[in-house]
């Protein structure tokens, strides 16, 4: 039985669809999309910081595992 851990990272975002996003280079890794819809909600609620909570948990926590 193998973990997550061990598993080899997978994009799950096509370029054309990062480039479509207007994601910059820099944020264009394995977590890329968890960022989409947090970006999605940030623009809709004008970035409220206590808005996308649940999005950004998400984004979050993509990041620290990758």
């Amino acid at each position: 039985m193998s973990s997550n851990a061990d598993a080899e990272p997978v994009m799950r975002v096509s370029r054309e669809e990062l480039r479509q996003e207007r994601v910059p280079l820099e944020w264009r890794d394995y977590c890329a999309h968890k960022l989409i819809p947090l970006n999605k909600c940030r623009r809709a609620t004008l970035f409220m910081p206590w808005k996308c909570q649940d999005e950004r948990h998400d984004y979050e926590k993509c990041q620290y595992l990758e």
